[in-house]
């Protein structure tokens, strides 16, 4: 059987396909990335802690130090097997990459996570222990995932590895990413308010009046504003104050002078006359 399909359904199919790929680029559709992390207090909250950092997820993370002539790199994953090594949240690799040896320092099954509003602080444990310190407990590694709103992902960098001590031993790593930074929360004054609804306002007076003078009463050109009328008397009146109160001028009108007859003023008007009359 051949089944045919209409031009806008296939346009529209392919619209939705095409928006249902961006989303799933853009992560709106991302998958739990941290499902594989087993907590050492299963509790409703600290998953809620660990789903802050799912940007993080699905990629190692790695950080160089030297300590004399060693050189150490350090490969961080969330909830993922860091350096591809199984269960490995965290590992440490010393030497060449032919004779390299890898130090599991904290598994992904035995995580604690806890966070503040622009941070989130993530602990592997369960590592390799000791050799000579720290009485030998096993290794694990604190990831401290801080605020930055001007990067999706930053760099994993080492802080401090503290065994100069009996216990509680750790490795400190840091990285800073816009996911745990808290919501921005936008809020209008109380002038933003009323400038919008003076704003609305004045639209439907524009609006509403135009359309009044023009439909109902037949008016063509500049009467069809609104009250044209009242506006040309402020603005008039507005002109008015304005002129008198910026001008520099003088505001009397000097006297106007006009010019000086040359006949006499006083001469009767019959005696101008007699030079006309024959002698």
């Amino acid at each position: 059987m051949q089944v045919s399909m209409h031009p806008i359904g296939g346009c529209l199919f392919m619209w939705t396909l095409i928006i249902q790929l961006v989303l799933q680029g853009s992560g709106v559709y991302a998958d739990d990335a941290t499902k594989n992390c087993k907590l050492i207090f299963e509790s409703e909250s600290e998953r809620k802690v660990l789903q802050r950092i799912e940007p993080l997820g699905h990629r190692n993370f790695t950080a160089e130090t030297k300590n004399g002539e060693d050189k150490y790199s350090y490969v961080f994953q969330l909830c993922g097997d860091a350096g591809g090594v199984p269960g490995a949240g965290v590992i440490q690799v010393e030497g060449p990459k032919t004779e390299k040896k890898v130090t599991v320092i904290g598994m992904y099954n035995a995580t604690e996570v806890n966070g503040g509003s622009d941070y989130v602080r993530l602990l592997y444990g369960n590592g390799e222990k000791y050799d000579t310190h720290c009485s030998q407990e096993q290794r694990k590694a604190i990831l401290m995932i801080f605020c930055n709103r001007n990067m999706n992902v930053g760099q994993l960098e080492v802080v401090q590895e503290n065994r100069e001590r009996e216990q509680n031993c750790f490795y400190e790593f840091k990285i800073e990413s816009s996911a745990v930074c808290p919501a921005l929360e936008y809020k209008l004054s109380t002038g933003s308010i009323l400038l919008i609804v003076a704003f609305c306002l004045l639209t439907v007076y524009l609006i509403g009046g135009f359309l009044y003078q023009r439909l109902i009463m037949g008016a063509k050109g500049m009467e069809q504003f609104p009250n044209y009328a009242f506006w040309t008397e402020v603005g008039n009146l507005s002109a008015d104050g304005c002129d008198f109160v910026c001008r520099s001028r003088d505001r009397e009108e000097p006297p106007t002078y006009t010019g000086v007859s040359t006949e006499p003023l006083d001469e009767d008007p019959d005696e101008r006359d007699d030079h006309l009359l024959p002698m």
